[in-house]
């Protein structure tokens, strides 16, 4: 539960070199007086990791207890703040009909949608999620949730065989960082409220260590695909390593669609660099710092992403080999990200503060967290809420809906007029018209 302290819509495919842009922080001091972000232990990635075990990407700007006035019954938990929730997310993406600055304090209208699945593949437990989830909801006015549409699945033991498992499944231990915990709070709390009517599976791993996170990544694509489909959303990663591409096989479930964090630090990460997974890296979300009025979205310049060392270009980059050369590429889109512009999470479980442990002892543990374990489940909520998708791996295609023509297409979206604003015109998934599945 000890942090570390460290200095420190969507765009277009044009971050996928990590390209440089001046973002407009609306709040470089977080509510604490802070003007660092704390990295927690379990984001810090060490040397000896790469194809061993994988790190959290959070970044976290405050605290419980640092937010100034009484807590709300409703919206914002403090008033006054300008971080993102779930309303004004949706404004900003235009998930919902907007409202002219999509402020967090007076927007409440949440997005509606989504269907069969998603699942979250985290690392060890959090044994106070469901109750968190509920609380989060309440807080915001989120379609609630219930034991049928919110299960948590403990995964068995890795097996020596890329995504195996071995042995029964029992409940895994407890981050002793506490930055897993953290993890898995904003994971379900984000993916849910991108699309509220789908069941939202938690896929605890034993640790994490790359054999179990990948026997649960097998579990929780088996739960999906038994569901009719949907996504699976990892905000998690490690460097590179040689071996990396044998375990690409992992991400083939037939009718899933697999969302991974780009990394909080120049350079790809795996799983994110796979070319069967989603690479989804970081935004900076500006707003004016009087008025709370959102201005604009820009790049988040601490963001991960670039050409992979081991992964070579898939076939839907070829419209892009002048940036990426012989290379996969990352990211392939981003969202909301920098924890000056972070997001409110829930986490009763434990705090870890800067260097002291800190209990909730009862009070509503509140935080504004940020990094690209943000973007990724809510970007995966997002596409769920499309409900139009199919999952393009590198020399086939699975449909995930039956009947339909598979992938993100124009005229699949004037109901879901949302995706409009998330892809920007520029990765709006996988096209396949023409049986070649490409960027647009």
């Amino acid at each position: 539960m000890r942090m570390r302290r460290s200095a420190a819509s969507l765009l277009a495919i044009g971050t996928i070199l990590g390209g440089c842009a001046t973002a407009v922080l609306a709040q470089g001091i977080g509510p604490g007086g802070h003007t660092s972000v704390t990295i927690p232990a379990s984001s810090v990635a060490k040397p000896g990791d790469a194809g061993v075990r994988a790190h959290t990407n959070v970044r976290l700007l405050s605290f419980p207890g640092e937010f100034n006035g009484e807590p709300q019954a409703g919206g914002p938990p403090f008033a006054g703040y300008f971080y993102e929730d779930p309303a004004s997310l949706a404004c900003i993406y235009n998930l919902v009909t907007p409202a002219a600055g999509c402020n967090s304090n007076v927007f409440t209208r949440n997005p509606l949608g989504g269907s069969r699945a998603i699942a979250i593949v985290d690392a060890f437990d959090d044994p106070t999620a469901f109750t968190d989830l509920q609380s989060f909801s309440t807080q915001f006015g989120v379609t609630a949730i219930n034991p049928h549409s919110f299960k948590v699945v403990y995964a068995p033991l890795g097996g020596t065989t890329p995504g195996s498992c071995t042995g029964s499944a029992s409940e895994p231990p407890v981050d002793p960082t506490g930055g897993w915990e953290v993890e898995e709070s904003l994971d379900i709390e984000y993916s849910h409220s991108m699309a509220p009517w789908a069941t939202l599976y938690l896929v605890e791993a034993q640790s994490n260590s790359d054999a179990d996170l990948f026997c649960a990544e097998t579990i929780a694509g088996k739960l999906v695909e038994k569901a009719g489909g949907g996504e699976i959303s990892n905000s998690w990663g490690e460097g590179e390593f040689a071996a990396e591409t044998t375990l690409d096989s992992v991400f083939t479930t037939r009718g899933v669609v697999y969302f991974a964090s780009a990394g909080d630090s120049p350079g790809p990460i795996y799983p994110s660099v796979s070319p069967n997974v989603v690479s989804v890296g970081g935004t900076t979300l500006s707003t004016d710092p009087y008025t709370g009025s959102f201005e604009l979205e820009n790049t988040w310049q601490d963001g991960g992403g670039g050409p992979s060392a081991y992964e070579s270009r898939p076939t839907y980059q070829d419209g892009i080999e002048n940036w990426v050369g012989s290379q996969r590429g990352t990211p392939d889109l981003s969202a909301v990200a920098n924890p000056y512009t972070g997001v409110w999470v829930l986490d009763n479980f434990v705090v870890p503060d800067f260097g002291n442990e800190t209990e909730c002892d009862g009070t509503p543990c509140w935080l504004i967290v940020g990094g690209t374990s943000v973007a990724s489940p809510v970007v995966a909520g997002i596409v769920n809420a499309a409900g139009s998708f199919c999952c393009v791996l590198e020399g086939r295609t699975h449909q995930a809906v039956p009947g339909q023509e598979c992938g993100f297409q124009r005229h699949h979206l004037r109901y879901v007029r949302p995706v409009y604003r998330v892809f920007r015109g520029a990765w709006v998934g996988f096209l396949q018209r023409s049986g070649q599945p490409r960027y647009l």
